[in-house]
């Protein structure tokens, strides 16, 4: 059964800065691509980060590219997400996910239960 923890949400002023961790078992993280995914208050789930398997390739989606930072230490199965000069925009439940493989590409099959990140003006 594959687990996905994430923790580090809270509340953050405007400019501010997040880290997001998501704890994975140690089977699930050493054969799968990793992301994160955040959806806000009646809107679409957006895919906004994601790492290959080896760490070797990353995406970040326009809307964060330049502010967020993803990575994954391998020998901790952990999955972060640096998030900096945060946007009250941002407010929303910030999921890891995994799929299997190398490739960040393509569906993914597992997601965690979220964390909230709220940004305030």
């Amino acid at each position: 059964q594959v687990q996905l923890v994430e923790s580090g949400g809270g509340l953050v002023q405007a400019g501010g800065s997040l880290r997001l961790s998501c704890q994975a078992s140690r089977r699930t993280f050493s054969g799968n691509a990793m992301g994160w995914f955040r959806q806000a208050p009646g809107k679409q789930r957006e895919f906004i980060a994601a790492i290959s398997r080896s760490g070797d390739d990353t995406f970040h989606a326009d809307s964060v590219k330049g502010r967020f930072t993803i990575s994954r230490d391998n020998a901790k199965s952990t999955l972060g997400l640096q998030m900096n000069r945060l946007e009250p925009g941002e407010k929303a439940i910030y999921y890891c996910a995994a799929r299997e493989g190398e490739s960040w590409r393509d569906v993914y099959e597992y997601f965690g239960q979220g964390s909230q990140v709220t940004v305030y003006s």
